[in-house]
């Protein structure tokens, strides 16, 4: 298994990769749904985080959430035909950022032993990690679909990274390197 401080950075390429994705588009493109019961791409990014802050707070240390209001709208038990009125692209940015920096802190402090229990938590991180970077490629493979089949944009190379490969199309990482 990939030690914690590793896997914090294939979590950063993976929201990277997620972030060539969908950066270059307009905002009508990222909030565009191609029928009612499918979800936009500004609703995968804000799903993306909701998990990665849902996970961590409920396996390793409970904190509030950063932007509570976004909650029921990101959650995927939200029919898809209510996941339409979504939050500005800043706001999802920001949203997005503000997990990404909390799911460092949490596991960069699991990492370095300031925690009760930290070999405990330390297996707990690690397959937390692996289930956060796996989540975002899973999101990340719907996102890509629309990108080039719905809104006709070409796709980024995949992750220049030997820690990942495709499994029935998707992006995985490998957990034991």
């Amino acid at each position: 298994m990939h030690e914690v401080p590793e896997l914090l950075r294939e979590y950063d390429r993976a929201r990277a990769y997620t972030d060539l994705l969908w950066q270059d588009l307009t905002p009508d493109e990222v909030t565009w749904r191609p029928h009612e019961n499918s979800s936009a791409i500004g609703w995968h990014l804000g799903h993306q985080a909701h998990v990665a802050h849902f996970m961590v707070r409920n396996l390793t240390a409970a904190e509030p959430s950063p932007d509570p209001e976004l909650d029921g709208l990101m959650d995927s038990a939200n029919p898809e035909r209510f996941r339409g009125a979504l939050p500005t692209i800043e706001r999802l940015t920001t949203f997005r950022n503000t997990v990404a920096d909390r799911v460092h802190a949490r596991l960069g402090a699991i990492a370095g032993g300031h925690v009760g229990a930290p070999g405990q938590l330390t297996v707990v991180a690690q397959h937390l990690l692996v289930a956060l970077i796996n989540h975002e490629y899973q999101h990340d493979q719907w996102i890509g679909e629309v990108r080039a089949r719905n809104l006709g944009h070409v796709l980024p190379p995949d992750p220049d990274t030997d820690r990942i490969s495709r499994l029935d199309g998707y992006l995985v990482l490998n957990p034991l390197g």
